[in-house]
């Protein structure tokens, strides 16, 4: 049974206020990282540690090379679909006509459904976030060659908490690689055990922020100074590595990848998994929610 909703709960007290003040301030994280035991899902009690203190935890294969190209062809599919480019979940690049996100994949795409609900993906989400879970957001990222556009660093965190009403830093990122991860492809980086600070970000939220943000976001990002603190804090991940593999990380990490000149495509599905006792209400910092598609309002455990 599904559980929708249509009336979300006012915020209640905002341990993370962000876009509220005309200065940026970095604030001790209030929550833990993971909530699950070692014997709750398929990763050992090493991979929770390194989770609990880097922010991120790689899973060198994830999927087979049969699965790959099952994968791969959907994403060809959908990329390539004339009447998906005019559905308002499809996002092209700032430059061309390229496809640069489809979201709510898994509803677009039975294939993509099969792997959101599959063990090896939802079983680590339960297992860190020690709850069922469901999907908060959901796409497939195409980077082409010769031009895929750059990611600037952001926590996903300060935009589902601010635009979205996400409570507490209780949900999981996995991105699963379709293609192989370089270094210079734009790849992922990451600022391992930045998820323990949040930066409270300046600039008011103007109406309908996620038309311009899917393309190139700006409100939201955090300042020049915070990234600095936190980059010679933690220094940076470039996480490589072959198709086929996945990344987990958590809402806070602070994060980016740059754009792609070279001929190799870089490809990723993204799923969000948020705890069902996480679920959103109305936006801390934002006049109005965002679309569904991009933030569910279905709160139904994925089974």
């Amino acid at each position: 049974m599904s559980v929708l909703t249509s009336d979300f709960e006012q915020p209640t007290m905002d341990d993370y206020p962000t876009r509220k003040d005309t200065t940026p301030a970095l604030l001790y994280r209030r929550d833990a990282t993971v909530w699950g035991e070692a014997d709750g899902g398929p990763i050992d009690q090493a991979g929770l540690d390194q989770y609990d203190d880097r922010g991120y935890l790689q899973i060198g294969s994830l999927i087979s090379t049969e699965e790959l190209e099952k994968y791969r062809a959907e994403l060809r599919r959908l990329t390539e679909d004339p009447e998906l480019k005019n559905d308002e979940r499809v996002v092209v690049e700032r430059s061309s006509d390229e496809v640069r996100s489809v979201f709510e994949v898994h509803k677009v795409s039975e294939v993509f459904a099969d792997l959101v609900r599959d063990p090896r993906v939802v079983g680590r989400a339960r297992q860190i976030l020690g709850s069922d879970v469901y999907v908060h957001q959901s796409r497939v990222n195409y980077k082409p060659g010769f031009g895929g556009g750059d990611f600037f660093w952001h926590s996903d965190f300060e935009t589902w908490h601010a635009e979205d009403g996400m409570p507490r830093m209780r949900a999981v990122s996995i991105s699963i690689a379709l293609t192989d991860n370089y270094v210079h492809n734009g790849a992922l980086m990451i600022m391992p055990g930045s998820h323990t600070t949040f930066v409270s970000c300046v600039g008011e939220t103007p109406e309908e922020h996620y038309r311009a943000s899917l393309r190139h976001q700006e409100i939201g990002t955090p300042d020049q100074s915070s990234l600095s603190i936190l980059a010679g804090k933690h220094g940076i991940d470039v996480l490589t590595g072959p198709a086929g593999g996945a990344t987990m990380f958590d809402s806070n990490c602070m994060h980016g990848s740059g754009g792609n000149i070279t001929p190799f495509p870089r490809s990723n599905v993204f799923i969000v998994f948020n705890s069902v006792e996480n679920t959103c209400v109305e936006p801390y910092a934002a006049p109005a929610r965002r679309p569904t598609f991009i933030a569910s309002r279905d709160f139904t455990p994925v089974r």
